[in-house]
């Protein structure tokens, strides 16, 4: 991993991640990163938190080609995390979705293509394997062109791949900070099935995986990391014990769009998937269109093999899920007494 003197661009910058990949990098010998989004006060408010030269900041949206053009030029890197991902909302209103996470991010590899950059990590999430949302969908869509754009990118010196996440605990969007906030208004905390599972990882993994992307991904790649589980449930009552809270856990039932458990490798990619380790590396399918070329006898059965889901993954239990939440650190200000960390909350 070299970034040394290179400019790397975030789209969605303004959001979790990408001020997670802010504090990875600033400190590094890294010359420029480039915040990408389309919400000015946000931008406006790290530029006021972070003071440095190393960060420039590009209103823009993925929607519109031109604003990506313009942003872009010069960049070595771009790590696409600008998407819809609120599943009830891109259940209203799916073409929001689409026009967002679909022609947003072919937005982004087009600009990428004609600026000739030299790689870009898409960021997917487990709800595109099996979707049955449209956030889902539209995500499932977003990784299919990264996918079918990069097989034409053999001898450009471009590389497209991709990841996939569960849950990024205390991202927004995640359950946890609503938790929280029911927790310190002693509010119930509602809970939709106590039986759903979700993958769980810390943003600082969410960063990792994407720089296991960048040293390792050949195009059309999709990485996956590993992770352990836990029910909803579990993590009500992990959290009502790390608070010392009384609050009632109270079921309100499935929203619109939402699965009992969730997958980030699916059967017909676990057949070709390669174990490295603490990550799955899923290759793309580099056959053409025609495929007596590639039959032979005796292929791999896919009914046989078995996905990768929060179902089957590690799943942790009351203890282990309150050690893994107290590694965030609005948690450990809340509950141990540590000194509020300078770290900018989007």
């Amino acid at each position: 991993m070299d970034f040394a003197g290179k400019s790397l661009m975030i789209t969605g910058g303004t959001g979790s991640f990408g001020n997670a990949v802010l504090r990875r990098f600033l400190d590094t010998d890294i010359a420029e990163i480039r915040i990408f989004s389309r919400d000015e006060k946000k931008q406006d408010d790290m530029r006021q938190f972070y003071r440095n030269n190393k960060i420039k900041y590009f209103i823009g949206d993925v929607r519109v080609s031109n604003s990506i053009n313009n942003a872009i030029r010069g960049v070595d890197y771009v790590f696409h995390a600008a998407a819809l991902k609120q599943v009830p909302s891109c259940e209203f209103f799916p073409m929001e979705a689409v026009k967002t996470n679909v022609l947003g991010c072919e937005n982004v590899l087009n600009s990428a293509i004609r600026h000739n950059i030299n790689r870009v990590i898409v960021l997917s999430t487990d709800k595109a394997v099996y979707p049955i949302n449209a956030m889902g969908m539209s995500k499932a869509l977003s990784e299919k062109v990264m996918v079918a754009k990069s097989r034409d990118l053999n001898g450009t010196g471009i590389t497209f791949c991709g990841t996939r996440y569960g849950n990024v605990m205390a991202s927004r969007g995640s359950v946890i900070p609503l938790f929280i906030n029911q927790i310190r208004n002693r509010q119930p905390i509602t809970i939709t099935d106590p039986a759903m599972t979700r993958f769980m990882m810390t943003l600082e993994e969410a960063v990792e995986l994407v720089l296991y992307a960048f040293d390792n991904g050949s195009n059309g790649d999709i990485y996956v990391q590993k992770s352990p589980a836990t029910t909803i449930e579990t993590l009500a009552y992990a959290l009502k014990e790390i608070y010392q809270s009384e609050v009632d856990v109270k079921i309100i039932g499935t929203r619109h769009g939402e699965k009992l458990f969730e997958t980030l490798v699916n059967r017909e990619e676990m057949v070709k998937a390669i174990d490295e380790g603490d990550y799955f590396r899923i290759p793309a399918d580099t056959r053409d269109l025609n495929y007596n070329k590639f039959f032979t006898e005796g292929e791999e059965n896919v009914s046989s093999a078995l996905e990768y889901t929060s179902h089957n993954t590690t799943q942790l239990n009351l203890e282990e899920t309150k050690k893994l939440l107290l590694k965030l650190s609005l948690i450990r200000e809340d509950v141990m007494g540590e000194k509020k960390g300078l770290t900018y909350e989007p």
